[in-house]
């Protein structure tokens, strides 16, 4: 196999290839994903984004009938207007599931066109979903430890933008090391730091696309909380599951060590 189709790919990640008859599919995806670690990456990320959209709509499944239509319904109503009642419930309820199968369709047919977006919004996303993969990492949580020295030079040259393994030691942070990840049409670096409970944050760095928002924008997702910018040419990302405060004081460590002409650490 030279290549890998990238439906093929969904399908592997979708598990629409456990069967027995589609056996020697799935032996050719993940014959490739061992040798290709950036395809590997990009599965475990739509992986994430179908597990984040499931946790988000699955409540909704669960949700009881309000109880104003249920006493529309049973009480006080002539009976052909209650079973107009009955049946503009049930239509709801079909509706809600075929909304539901639709969801699914489209997380399907738009995960690629989704994490490959140029919008700030599918920068942010990806960010937030390379984080959630490789934070609870044992072992594997990046691909150089920091402990090697071209570190920085190699993610500068995979990524077109100036790499620097940001201090945050004065926060209580150290450098794990770093990881190349798809993003796109091109590529991004995450670096990874951990602090002495164990508690890591990350910052995803990129080359942005023209027109992409400058401004210091923070954003909340369930318990991971994200500071995202602009500077000279260069997008970061600071993702990670801390109060706002202290990961404001850390996106700030990283915006002064990121200006130009800033002395390296």
């Amino acid at each position: 196999m030279d290549h890998i189709d990238e439906q093929l790919l969904s399908a592997w990640v979708d598990g629409q290839l456990d069967g027995p008859e589609h056996e020697a599919e799935r032996a050719a995806v993940e014959s490739w994903l061992r040798d290709h670690p950036e395809d590997a990456a990009k599965a475990r990320l739509w992986a994430a984004d179908a597990q984040a959209l499931r946790m988000r709509l699955s409540p909704l499944l669960d949700e009881p009938v309000p109880a104003r239509l249920q006493q529309l319904v049973l009480q006080g109503a002539p009976e052909p207007r209650r079973w107009a009642m009955a049946a503009a419930i049930g239509g709801v309820f079909l509706l809600g599931g075929l909304i539901g199968a639709g969801l699914t369709w489209q997380v399907q047919e738009r995960r690629a066109a989704t994490l490959a977006a140029g919008t700030a919004g599918g920068w942010v996303q990806r960010a937030a979903l390379a984080h959630s993969v490789y934070v609870p990492e044992p072992r594997h949580a990046v691909e150089v430890k920091a402990q090697e020295e071209h570190l920085a030079r190699w993610l500068t040259r995979r990524i077109d933008v100036p790499v620097k393994l940001f201090d945050l030691r004065a926060q209580g942070f150290e450098l794990v090391g770093g990881r190349l990840l798809p993003d796109g049409p091109g590529k991004s670096a995450q670096l990874m730091y951990q602090d002495a409970q164990g508690l890591r944050v990350t910052v995803y760095l990129r080359k942005p696309e023209k027109g992409t928002p400058a401004a210091f924008r923070y954003e909340r997702q369930g318990d991971v909380g994200m500071f995202y910018w602009v500077e000279s040419g260069a997008g970061y990302a600071l993702v990670g599951n801390l109060p706002r405060e202290q990961l404001l004081a850390l996106a700030e460590a990283i915006y002064q060590q990121g200006l130009p002409g800033a002395a390296p650490p």
